[in-house]
């Protein structure tokens, strides 16, 4: 019996429904790149430090969020609070590809716009034009120390993942985001030229913050730079992505993400608890000092 086009429409509109409750859906995308027991290295700055500091910081996310999908990945923090490229690269070796990871993420960019001065010129032109200081040679530029870091990765067989730069302060037209900007487009550029994953966190990032249109308030960030609870995940999201994750996998790691972001606010309550103990000692040994000179001078 020749099939007809109802048919065939029928044969694979049951197919689907048999492999949905076999819990076999077809992917909307390839497939994820990590799989079982690789090493992610998570190469930043403190953004990244609290990535992993944090209960329910990003790099905690993005292994939940692996883990929630049956693939067991195991994190190598590598993330230091103020650091630039220069300063990622002199560690390269040391901190990630020594603990040989097959992957590794890299974050860096605000401090090398946020530090001024002291920050890491985009290029050699860019060095010559701005105002830096005294060591700012020896710092190099941006374009150099990041194709480095992502070539000597590569080359010891950790496969990079670029993360762009998300923001500086969350007012989204400052003077500080419109330096930051050419550095997330040769992010964007180096990794289309070298056929790396990109993770658009600034894009992710500047769509959130103009869709939620809450001007003077902290929508991703705690302090305009630092991730609050919603930038983590969102930054976990685009990592995710970046990784091969599709929609119903990403939905899937969410689900997962309830448990940390609990020991996250348990973790910053009894952190809250002991600044408010430690600032009444304080006050409390003052008043009692005081007391004592009134007491001593009244004699």
């Amino acid at each position: 019996m020749k099939r007809t086009p109802a048919s065939a429409f029928l044969r694979s509109t049951f197919t689907a429904a048999a492999l949905a409750v076999l819990g076999i859906m077809p992917r909307a995308s390839a497939e994820i790149a990590v799989k079982n027991g690789d090493k992610i290295a998570f190469l930043g700055d403190s953004i990244t430090q609290g990535g992993w500091g944090n209960p329910a910081g990003y790099v905690r996310l993005v292994i939940a969020g692996l883990e929630a999908n049956s693939v067991k990945a195991e994190p190598v923090p590598a993330g230091i609070s103020g650091h630039k490229s220069d300063q990622m690269l002199a560690r390269l070796e040391k901190d990630v590809l020594s603990k040989k990871p097959q992957w590794m993420t890299l974050s860096c960019g605000v401090n090398d716009v946020w530090h001024g001065k002291r920050g890491v010129p985009l290029d050699d032109a860019t060095a010559k034009a701005g105002e830096y200081d005294e060591k700012v040679a020896e710092r190099g530029t941006y374009k150099k120390n990041i194709t480095a870091i992502i070539e000597k990765a590569a080359a010891a067989g950790a496969k990079p993942v670029i993360l762009t730069a998300t923001v500086i302060k969350e007012e989204l037209d400052n003077a500080e985001n419109a330096l930051l900007a050419p550095y997330n487009d040769f992010l964007r550029a180096l990794a289309k030229e070298k056929h790396l994953p990109l993770a658009d966190l600034n894009a992710m990032f500047q769509e959130r913050i103009k869709k939620e249109n809450k001007p003077g308030t902290k929508v991703l960030t705690s302090d305009g730079v630092h991730m609050n609870g919603e930038g983590n995940k969102l930054m976990a999201i685009g990592v995710l992505q970046a990784l091969g994750l599709n929609a119903a996998e990403l939905e899937k790691a969410k689900a997962s993400w309830a448990p940390l972001e609990a020991a996250a606010a348990e973790a910053a309550k009894i952190a809250a608890e002991a600044r408010a103990a430690a600032e009444k000692a304080k006050a409390d040994a003052k008043a009692k000092a005081d007391a004592e000179k009134a007491k001593a001078i009244a004699q």
